[in-house]
């Protein structure tokens, strides 16, 4: 199900003599490691296992929802190792309450990132039954994943990186993985029960918990760097996990992509989803947080028009509601059952409220501009990416051109370009 709109049409006044400045093509700076030799690098992390012999074992290989380049390769990858042991590996969805809270549309989600039998080489098992694992002492009940259970070992192979709602020692990981991941809908609902604001303290409480009771043979930890390339890949042998990842996340929070400017008066995003974040709009690279925890840093934007969902989201529109303005073309691809069984499921009600919308580019972009504080200024700050997660080249305004002239990490390359829009109120650069 998706929704419809009517005809919109809101008065703004003074919005029909907006002059807008050109946009700059510009390239941003991350700090970039040595390439990454994912087959190499997973074989060598295996052979340093102590547990080698894993002859005739059925071993569950984690895959969550996230749009990480090379997941693919890197299961493949594992797949392979194992299958030189003469295990017999699985992939199982480890996603929490995505794809709808169903084992169908977990699959699906995983298919839509391109993993599936024929490019891994190992079927995907997916279920919604979970096992109780036991009670933390702060009171979360862990569960796990029941084909994952009764596996005689479990891979956990996840992106570390920081969370868009909280901020610990351990955000968006192996650990929250583990809980979340692979507590599945049952495990998901049982942790934010408890609320984000306690995420910091549970989630280590209860990985704990369930690596005791759990045959986890290892976990596989990914670092992205600002060039959505990846950093580090690196296989963490089980009892180092929980001081590992520590570790890596403060490596992980060095070399995110983040927006380099210190003011925005308009965001304009091209395309958010739950492939991009688990937000759809990074909480990190817009400072917006469903929750309004502390310890998001990024420049202060005053609006943010999202103009549209990724195909991988499905109509998860998860995020949205961080947004100021929307588009006819995004709203009505929204699909309000996964959205809000996430939301819900997640106790972030604010992240799937929709925000205004307007009939196309052009409306939003003036409904913008007449709604910043003190009024709109001679030459506002307009900042376009494609996602809060592909970085590396957006759009400024030429407003901010002595702001590039000055930065070590910012460069212009291309023309100016002047702003305009197809016949339908599109965006699109003369």
């Amino acid at each position: 199900m998706s929704l419809n709109f009517s005809r919109i049409e809101p008065t703004l006044p003074g919005s029909q003599t907006l002059v807008l400045p050109r946009m700059l093509p510009v390239r941003q700076s991350f700090p970039r490691g040595a390439k990454v030799d994912t087959a190499a690098t997973v074989q060598a992390g295996f052979a340093e296992l102590e547990n080698n012999n894993l002859e005739g074992k059925s071993i569950a290989i984690t895959a969550g929802s996230r749009g990480i380049k090379g997941l693919a390769d890197i299961l493949r990858a594992v797949v392979m190792e194992l299958k030189s042991r003469n295990a017999q590996p699985f992939i199982v969805p480890a996603m929490g309450s995505h794809g709808g809270a169903t084992a169908e549309g977990q699959v699906k989600v995983l298919e839509s990132l391109g993993i599936n039998e024929a490019q891994i080489g190992a079927p995907i098992r997916s279920s919604m039954e979970v096992v109780p694992l036991g009670t933390t002492s702060n009171g979360l009940r862990v569960f796990c994943d029941k084909l994952a259970y009764q596996a005689d070992g479990i891979v956990v192979c996840n992106r570390i990186k920081a969370h868009t709602t909280f901020k610990g020692d351990y955000e968006s990981g192996i650990i929250k993985m583990l809980v979340i991941g692979l507590g599945k809908h049952r495990g998901a609902i049982e942790a934010h029960n408890l609320g984000f604001d306690r995420f910091h303290e549970i989630l280590p409480a209860a990985a704990e918990l369930f690596l005791s009771k759990t045959s986890v043979l290892c976990g596989i930890g990914l670092i992205e760097n600002g060039y959505n390339e990846l950093a580090e890949v690196e296989v963490i042998s089980t009892e180092r996990i929980m001081r590992r990842e520590i570790e890596l996340l403060k490596e992980a929070k060095r070399v995110m992509g983040r927006l380099l400017v210190d003011e925005i008066d308009i965001l304009i995003v091209d395309e958010m989803g739950k492939d991009i974040s688990g937000t759809g709009l990074d909480s990190n690279v817009t400072g917006r947080s469903s929750w309004g925890l502390p310890g998001f840093v990024a420049p202060p934007i005053q609006r943010i028009i999202v103009r549209d969902l990724t195909p991988a989201t499905k109509g998860n529109a998860t995020g949205i509601g961080l947004a100021d303005f929307t588009t006819r073309i995004c709203a009505e691809k929204i699909d309000p059952t996964p959205t809000y069984t996430n939301a819900i499921t997640a106790h972030v009600m604010q992240s799937a409220k929709i925000p205004i919308v307007a009939e196309n580019d052009q409306q939003a972009l003036r409904a913008a501009l007449v709604t910043l504080r003190h009024g709109i200024p001679k030459a506002p700050l307009i900042v376009r990416i494609k996602n809060t997660k592909e970085l590396e080249t957006l759009w400024l305004s030429e407003t901010y051109q002595e702001f590039i002239e000055k930065s070590s990490n910012l460069e212009i390359i291309g023309d100016a370009k002047a702003v305009g829009f197809s016949r339908d109120g599109a965006l699109e650069y003369d």
